[in-house]
């Protein structure tokens, strides 16, 4: 993998063209938010022939946007089979094919010409902890026929031959999706959408908001804007003016690692050269840099440094890989997203002339590129597709009960997900252990010169019961295997 991921800070990164609105300033649209939802709808607005202004708090890519993973495939936090059920088939579809565009368009921008050094790499694999090759196939028939999208199914000994861990099972390999580096990626984006002209204001946090009337008035500490239109992007920082959307979001903070060079070794157990994700969303990893190891695993609702989990990642790494041993964490990083109670992004009007792009916490690069399109070509063009959002509503999400909750949810599912696999790990090596026994029994009859012994006609052998161990005998050496992992990875 050629992609470098530098260690300039996104503070110093900021700085190279930094400028705060100090003057009164009228445009067409007015973002609120440098993240990628707010610079993808001024780069698609500023280039249907907009005038667009942005403004940003702090600066571009400060938080989440700027300290992401760069993975790119279409989709959305809430399962495929889920959305199907909440909205029906032809409506999951219609949003899916724009989960599609979303990522088409990261592919179209993230290009060498454009993002010198952005690194784009083809190829997504989703593995699984569990054995779960039936589930796989229903899957994989319904991403193919129904939902045309490229997908390829990975049998057990495929997986373990790509990633030396008897820890994953069946996998699902996306050729077109893509990575990039994240992190070069929301920097590239802004100055696209300045080329484009729109114009970007950092250090301009927003005071209040008055929404009546044609045009709209956004008042800042220096200076007053005017717009015919309003994107809140902020996410979950949006603030005082705009408190109560913020507080439909979770706030949920991501950590990442990245190993110190690992050498040949690392390119030995790790065979695949994309993006590696497992299904329950533990964990996310791939290769950066030639030989060092980019991992995503812990996660809280409360605010930590990054480097406070640095151990954690290293212990992460050492379970699921133990060839690699006790690696080096040589750097972490994370940010906060906002979360939906309903696992779908927020995108529409709100009333007219104000439109919410939030809600991308776990949902992709592709859906905050995707809120980028559909908003500015509703503006600018009259598209209307964003309407297939209306079903997911603004949700309060619990405030200090919420986050609390959301944490001890996270947490019983990290531990569901560690017992799970660690029952189908010894369901496996039991499974082995029966093949052996008969294969030695087998071999035991032949080498003896006896065969299968048959009782004289009309005499009914007796047959002892099936060998059935109790339930508490079987989960037993897997809940201790799960606990043990637990404690690696707190």
């Amino acid at each position: 993998m050629s992609e470098t991921f530098t260690s300039v800070s996104q503070e110093e990164a900021g700085f190279r063209q930094r400028a705060r609105l100090s003057f009164d300033l009228d445009a067409d649209i007015c973002v609120i938010g440098a993240g990628l939802a707010g610079l993808s709808i001024a780069l698609e607005a500023a280039r249907l022939g907009a005038s667009v202004a942005v403004l940003e708090g702090r600066h571009i890519g400060w938080n989440a946007s700027g300290n992401q993973f760069g993975t790119v495939m279409p989709g959305f936090a809430l399962p495929l089979t889920d959305l199907i059920e909440r909205i029906g088939f032809e409506d999951a579809g219609e949003l899916w094919s724009l989960s599609k565009e979303g990522a088409e368009f990261v592919r179209a921008n993230a290009t060498e010409e454009n993002m010198p050094g952005i690194g784009l790499t083809d190829g997504v694999l989703e593995i699984s902890n569990v054995d779960a090759g039936d589930r796989l196939i229903s899957r994989l028939q319904m991403l193919n026929e129904d939902f045309d999208t490229e997908a390829e199914g990975w049998q057990v000994d495929r997986v373990r031959e790509s990633l030396k861990t008897d820890r994953y099972f069946h996998g699902v390999y996306y050729p077109k999706a893509f990575q990039v580096d994240g992190r070069k990626y929301v920097h590239g984006l802004a100055a696209l959408a300045r080329r484009a002209g729109a114009r970007i204001f950092e250090d301009t946090p927003v005071v209040s908001i008055d929404h009546s009337g044609i045009r709209k008035r956004i008042v800042t500490p220096s200076a007053r804007l005017r717009a015919s239109q309003i994107v809140l992007a902020g996410n979950i920082h949006l603030g005082a003016p705009l408190r109560r959307l913020s507080e439909t979001l979770l706030p949920v903070w991501r950590y990442a690692g990245i190993t110190a060079p690992l050498g040949e070794r690392l390119h030995e157990i790790i065979g695949f050269k994309g993006s590696v994700m497992d299904s329950d969303g533990v964990d996310h990893f791939r290769i950066v840099d030639g030989d060092r190891l980019m991992w995503e695993s812990p996660e809280t609702t409360w605010a930590a440094q990054p480097r406070r989990f640095a151990g954690s990642v290293r212990r992460r790494i050492r379970s699921i890989f133990p060839e690699l041993g006790d690696v080096e964490i040589s750097e972490m990083f994370g940010g906060v997203t906002g979360q939906t109670v309903h696992g779908m992004p927020q995108i529409g009007q709100l009333r007219k002339g104000l439109w919410v792009a939030s809600g991308f916490g776990r949902q992709g690069m592709n859906t905050s590129a995707m809120a980028g399109q559909l908003i500015a070509r509703s503006i600018l063009q009259g598209d209307e597709r964003w309407k297939l959002f209306s079903p997911f509503e603004l949700v309060w999400a619990g405030g200090i009960t919420g986050r609390v909750a959301g944490q001890l949810v996270g947490m019983w599912g990290r531990a569901s997900s560690a017992a799970a696999g660690s029952l189908a790990r010894y369901r496996e090596r039991a499974r082995v252990k029966d093949r052996e026994r008969e294969a030695r029994l087998a071999e035991a009859n032949r080498a003896a010169g006896t065969g299968p012994r048959h009782p004289p006609a009309g005499i009914r052998p007796r047959m002892a019961p099936p060998a059935q161990p109790a339930a508490a005998e079987e989960a037993e050496p897997a809940a201790q295997e799960a606990s043990r992992e637990q404690g690696v990875s707190q």
